[in-house]
């Protein structure tokens, strides 16, 4: 391991405890503060047409204050994804994992998310992570970082609510890094991403340089129990703006700048696609739904998987037979062409 690699150990490993301690500190009773007298100062009003939502940044720093005091800080800055001699334009593929998913990476490597040419179209992946606190994990992504080249990660830690610090950081990176790229598909590495079909979309699709295209959610119910749980002191209104389920969406480069600029000013939320659907609204974005962007799963048929854009939830056995009977047997008629 180079000396690097090393360094990233050792300041993660003293990241994660300290970060540890902090959270404990600050964490009140169910993770919940006592609702104030009202919005205060600083309120952040974003209005829609159907609902004015608000946003109370004191609430925020109370229950969330990891979420809206880091700074993004980059140990694997993934600097050399995007460069390369000018060439046909860049669809990056943006996916969300986890460090100790390395098998799914290795995976996503072998079918979906190789490297090649397509439609015209560059495709191109990145992993986004942030930190694991065993070292055999971290020790396999520099490893795979070394290789691959394919990797960012950041200092915060790799946990569901941190989600949305991927989110707000990945902006910042892609602005800094890869303000080429001309589309962004945002997934994850738990599901079958369909590039042939993506390109295809993007060709067949009007404007689609204008607007964030997805499964778009349209003011869904807030959630006050389970995994999703968002208490009333952080946001009392019982709706959501409307946001592209994170399973998977497209976003434009066009979209970028109005994304990372609303992210300097909106409190960080902790849940990464409502986050997202806030940043949207605050910079006055479109959207276009397209029911392709399974990201609740569908019938487990080969043909189907074809048709759509991703399917979330695949196994990884499935991934790599999928693959296989869509491009190497070709089972299915009207598939495209792989990545040259």
């Amino acid at each position: 391991m180079k000396p690097w690699g090393t360094r990233i150990l050792l300041i993660g490993a003293l990241f994660l405890l300290s970060y540890t301690v902090r959270l404990k500190q600050r964490q009140t009773p169910q993770g919940t503060p006592s609702p104030g007298p009202g919005p205060g100062p600083g309120t952040v009003e974003l209005p829609d047409g159907t609902f004015t939502f608000r946003l109370d940044p004191a609430a925020f720093r109370a229950e969330f204050p990891q979420l809206q005091s880091y700074r993004c800080r980059e140990l694997i800055p993934g600097d050399g994804v995007c460069t390369g001699a000018p060439g046909p334009p860049l669809l990056l593929l943006a996916v969300k994992s986890h460090p100790a998913s390395s098998a799914r990476r290795a995976t996503a490597r072998r079918t979906w998310a190789r490297p090649g040419v397509l439609g015209g179209y560059r495709v191109r992946a990145v992993f986004l992570l942030g930190m694991s606190p065993e070292p055999r994990h971290m020790a396999l992504l520099e490893e795979e970082s070394q290789e691959f080249g394919d990797v960012v990660l950041w200092d915060f830690a790799e946990i569901h609510h941190n989600l949305s610090l991927k989110e707000r950081c990945f902006l910042r990176w892609v602005g800094a890094r890869c303000g080429q790229a001309d589309f962004i598909f945002k997934g994850d590495d738990d599901e079958f991403v369909n590039p042939p079909a993506l390109v295809a979309y993007v060709l067949q699709t009007p404007n689609a340089a204008h607007v964030i295209h997805g499964n778009i959610q349209r003011h869904s119910v807030v959630m006050r129990g389970g995994k999703y749980r968002v208490s009333s002191a952080l946001f009392p209104q019982g709706k959501y703006p409307n946001f592209p389920s994170g399973g998977g969406f497209l976003l434009p480069r066009a979209s970028v700048p109005g994304l990372a600029a609303a992210s300097e000013r909106i409190p960080v939320f902790p849940l990464d696609d409502v986050y997202l659907g806030f940043l949207a609204l605050a910079a006055g974005l479109r959207y276009r739904h397209d029911d392709r962007f399974r990201v609740f799963g569908m019938k487990d048929e080969l043909c189907l998987y074809g048709e759509a854009v991703l399917v979330h939830g695949v196994s990884l056995d499935r991934v790599e037979e999928v693959w296989r009977g869509l491009y190497t047997e070709r089972r299915c008629n009207g598939t495209g062409p792989l990545p040259s």
